[in-house]
């Protein structure tokens, strides 16, 4: 065992903390899901073979190999896929217009499901709205802050600690119209073009290609 994992063991104050959700990819037997779950609770010794031949009548393009790992991981019993919490993270900062109407679905029933979580949502779909660039946004965020103080979020008063610590280039953001994006940009393609050039030429070859682009 590696130091580095027994640190994290160590670190961790209660054993359900080291648990971690598996990751599964979408695949072609998720339509099929419903199907396969009430046929298993009919009947549990149904062969998957049986099960195969079935889902391939109703359009099925997959593999045999595919459906038995689909099953053999219990994915078929659940009532949706495990959901993480990067994923969960995203549909919270996703625009809600541009989430699909399966995930605002699931973003509902989930913060319906805890009211924490509700209110972590609320909180994050405010502060979205000050990242527009108004006049005025300066004294919302303000508002903001101190709701935000009033909630028991102890992860989201470190962000707004953080924010208080350069309030005046935080006000400037919310409130001009200008912003050094175009130079970020920039800044990422030179790094990119950097890598893709590391240990194989110099300074003439970046500069052209810097300039061709």
């Amino acid at each position: 065992m590696s130091l580095n994992t027994v640190k994290r063991y160590a670190r961790t104050r209660e054993p359900e903390a080291l648990r971690r959700a598996p990751r599964y990819r979408p695949t072609l037997v998720d339509p099929y899901r419903d199907h396969l779950r009430e046929r298993r609770a009919a009947d549990p010794a149904v062969p998957v073979q049986q099960l195969f031949r079935e889902i391939k009548e109703l359009g099925y393009t997959g593999s045999l190999n595919l459906l038995y790992r689909y099953i053999t991981q219990g994915r078929a019993e659940g009532e949706r896929p495990v959901i993480t919490p990067r994923r969960l993270a995203r549909l919270l900062l996703t625009h809600p217009d541009r989430l699909r109407e399966s995930d605002t679905q699931l973003l509902q029933e989930l913060t319906a499901a805890c009211p924490e979580l509700a209110e972590l949502a609320r909180h994050v779909r405010s502060f979205a709205e000050l990242l527009s660039p108004a006049e005025g946004n300066d004294a919302k965020l303000a508002a903001w802050i101190t709701t935000l103080r009033a909630a028991d979020l102890p992860h989201l008063h470190g962000f707004a600690n953080g924010l208080e610590l350069d309030r005046d280039a935080v006000n400037a953001a919310l409130t001009l119209p200008h912003h050094n994006g175009r130079t970020e940009g920039v800044n990422t393609r030179t790094k990119r073009i950097m890598r893709q050039m590391h240990g194989r030429a110099g300074f003439d070859l970046l500069r052209h290609r810097i300039l061709l682009q």
